[in-house]
Formats: C-alpha cells, sequence, structure tokens
C-alpha cells in the first residue's frame, strides 16, 4: 500500500514543484492529476495497481471535507451579509462550467469519433 500512495502522492509532489516554476500558474494539484492521467494513459501505471488506495480515498472522501467545513463555520457573519452575491456568483460559475464542459466533450467527441454526429 505504500508504493500506491507513493505514486499518488508523487504525482502531487512533482505537480507541485511544476508550479513553482514562474509563469505557470496551473494549480499544483491539477497538475499532478494530469501527471497522474498521462501515466495511466500510457500504460507506465497500471489501474490495478493504484486501485485499493484510490479506493479508500474515496470511500473516505466526507472526512477530507471536515476541515474546510469547520473553517467555514467561522464566516458564517461575512456569508449571511453577502449571501445574494455569493449565490448568484454560484448559480453563474456552476452554469458556465456546465456549457463549457457539455461544449468541450461534444467538440472532443465528434473529432474523435470515425462517424460524424448526426441531428
Amino acid at each position: 500500500m505504500a508504493k500506491q500512495f507513493g505514486i499518488i502522492f508523487g504525482c502531487l509532489c512533482l505537480g507541485e514543484l511544476l508550479a513553482l516554476i514562474p509563469g505557470v500558474s496551473i494549480p499544483g494539484s491539477i497538475l499532478g492529476m494530469l501527471i497522474l492521467t498521462l501515466l495511466l494513459e500510457r500504460g507506465v501505471v497500471k489501474p490495478d495497481t493504484i486501485r485499493p488506495v484510490c479506493r479508500f480515498l474515496i470511500s473516505n472522501m466526507a472526512f477530507f471535507f471536515i476541515p474546510p467545513g469547520v473553517a467555514l463555520m467561522l464566516y458564517f457573519d461575512l456569508i449571511a451579509a453577502e449571501w445574494f452575491p455569493i449565490t448568484v456568483a454560484t448559480i453563474v460559475s456552476i452554469l458556465m462550467v456546465l456549457l463549457v464542459t457539455g461544449h468541450l466533450h461534444q467538440y472532443l467527441h465528434d473529432k474523435f469519433r470515425k462517424h460524424p454526429r448526426k441531428l
């Protein structure tokens, strides 16, 4: 299990190191996930190798949200005062993510599919 954690956290550390390069504006955790995805895609890391640790982390994911949830309770007064802009920003952000993700998926699906989509 140490090897499995080492692979995942090694990718995270490498991503964090790459994020320190001046001019790189992508968070290290995202770069780490991209590195892990690339390693899985190229067959360097087999999915079966890290599957047990991934299942463990996913099944205990709620545990990782406790610290941010407790920290959020410190700002209830600020949230109560600014609830409307926060709500609008949240709804607009969700809609933008859904639209961009949907259009990007359709574009990539059509581009790499042998038969174009019929309307």
